[in-house]
């Protein structure tokens, strides 16, 4: 079973992958797409307002956020890891539970970007929002860290998320009953 989905002028078939018995979801993964993740990347940023430094969790955001500095001169973004490195230092976290995760897990931000976020104009993205955890997770860690939120992007909206008027995004995702109909 496969959704057919147009996002930035792009056709794409994603696979219906089982949640749980009574739950579908579509697997959008960007990974590797650079022609998608390009055109996304450019449309969000048509309709993003101004901004210091992006935002983003590990890990299918990275290429989209990694696109959208490039594109936009910014040149940093700042990543929530799901994990603590030995590098990070001053460690400020946020736990959290997604969809897509089957157990609850944690953002951290090295204390070195909580200080490049302090007083910074602040954009949230991501690929696909859908419960809206994890945006509430960056939203805490941004805060937490003293920046100004000023948007939140993302490619794609799946359920809770479709038609929320505080998220940009270029199309919406349907979740699935297990016979792969849209609900």
């Amino acid at each position: 079973m496969e959704y057919t989905i147009t996002i930035a002028g792009k056709v794409r078939h994603l696979p219906i992958c089982p949640v749980n018995e009574n739950l579908s979801i579509a697997g959008f993964v960007m990974f590797g797409d650079t022609e998608l993740t390009e055109a996304c990347a450019e449309e969000l940023l048509a309709r993003a307002p101004a901004f210091d430094v992006l935002i983003t969790a590990e890990s299918k955001g990275i290429p989209l956020v990694c696109s959208m500095a490039r594109l936009s001169g910014k040149g940093r973004y700042v990543l929530a890891r799901k994990s603590v490195k030995l590098y990070m230092k001053d460690v400020v976290s946020f736990a959290v539970r997604s969809i897509t995760t089957a157990a609850p897990q944690t953002l951290y931000l090295d204390g070195g970007d909580v200080a490049y976020l302090a007083g910074k104009r602040v954009l949230i993205v991501d690929d696909v929002i859908s419960t809206g955890r994890s945006l509430e997770a960056l939203e805490n860690l941004v805060t937490t860290s003293g920046g100004q939120i000023v948007g939140r992007m993302a490619v794609l909206a799946e359920g809770d998320a479709i038609g929320r008027p505080d998220i940009v995004t270029l199309a919406d995702l349907p979740l699935f009953h297990p016979d792969g109909t849209p609900m």
